[in-house]
């Protein structure tokens, strides 16, 4: 990448979709969904194209996500183009679709799978919308079987966990001891104009409540933290549409489409911040699981 003040970590929500409905995500994009793109994506040729042009530009890391990206037909020939250009590859996912079939058919060209675990009680689950649409959460041992597989095959786990006012209390420590996962990444729930309004007030915390949540797992390996602030501005990011986008001023911004202008100028229309990136710890050696 030219300028080393962009930032060389790029986050791709290809797929609106989702088998889940957490209270707390930022990332619905009903605003995408039911003005310009009422699929909730792309065709897969555009989004080939998109992650061609993102390669092209000098960004170093893809993470595929969503909604559910793994709902998504296509996401083995999005990973695949991504890897071939030279890119590490990362999905974040729920883990609900991780198959033998899946890690087996995505291992040579994935190197990192990112499961959102917030909580191992299905109660809590049940009450932040991390379940499925037959109401059921998935398990500890569900989990952790997937952890073994993700393992097996030799891809990078990374944990996320949204601390939440209904979690902040819950210990995490002898699960995450266990995983062992080369990343753990902890975030205080963040409120988002326009995508979780209807329900972010009740799971709202303060930061002394997410300042508990770290202490108690401080002695957890591989631990990162980001607090709301630390989260505006410092991550770019491409909506399911193709634009970039922003959540700096507290709701998403947009560029025009990537595939109309071209990925300089939509790109130069962001105000993404380099140095929060930094202090967020989001610079790390993640080509040490490339395939």
């Amino acid at each position: 990448m030219k300028n080393k003040s962009i930032i060389p970590s790029i986050n791709f929500h290809l797929w609106e979709p989702c088998n889940m409905s957490c209270e707390f995500c930022f990332a619905t994009f009903q605003d995408v969904k039911q003005i310009i793109l009422p699929k909730g994506h792309l065709p897969k040729e555009q989004a080939i194209k998109i992650v061609k042009q993102i390669a092209a530009f000098g960004f170093e890391k893809i993470t595929f996500a969503g909604g559910e990206p793994t709902l998504c037909p296509w996401l083995p020939e999005l990973i695949k183009t991504a890897k071939t250009e030279g890119l590490t590859t990362m999905v974040v996912t729920n883990g609900s679709k991780l198959t033998d079939t899946f890690l087996e058919k995505n291992k040579n060209y994935l190197d990192w799978i990112a499961i959102s675990i917030d909580s191992l009680k299905g109660t809590t689950n049940q009450i932040i919308g991390r379940k499925m649409s037959n109401n059921k959460t998935l398990s500890k041992d569900y989990y952790l079987s997937i952890i073994k597989k993700i393992k097996k095959y030799n891809y990078g786990l990374k944990i996320n966990t949204v601390v939440t006012a209904v979690n902040y209390k819950e210990d995490l420590n002898n699960f995450i001891k266990e995983a062992n996962p080369k990343r753990w990444k902890v975030l205080q729930v963040l409120p988002i104009k326009g995508q979780n309004d209807k329900s972010i007030d009740v799971l709202k915390i303060s930061k002394k409540e997410f300042n508990l949540f770290i202490e108690n797992h401080s002695t957890c390996n591989n631990l990162v933290t980001e607090e709301n602030d630390e989260m505006k501005g410092s991550y770019v990011m491409v909506d399911p549409a193709g634009r970039f986008f922003s959540n700096t001023k507290g709701y998403h911004e947009y560029s025009n489409p990537i595939l109309n202008v071209g990925i300089e100028k939509a790109y130069s229309q962001m105000d993404y911040n380099y140095t929060k990136f930094i202090n967020r710890n989001g610079l790390y050696k993640w080509n040490e699981n490339e395939k």
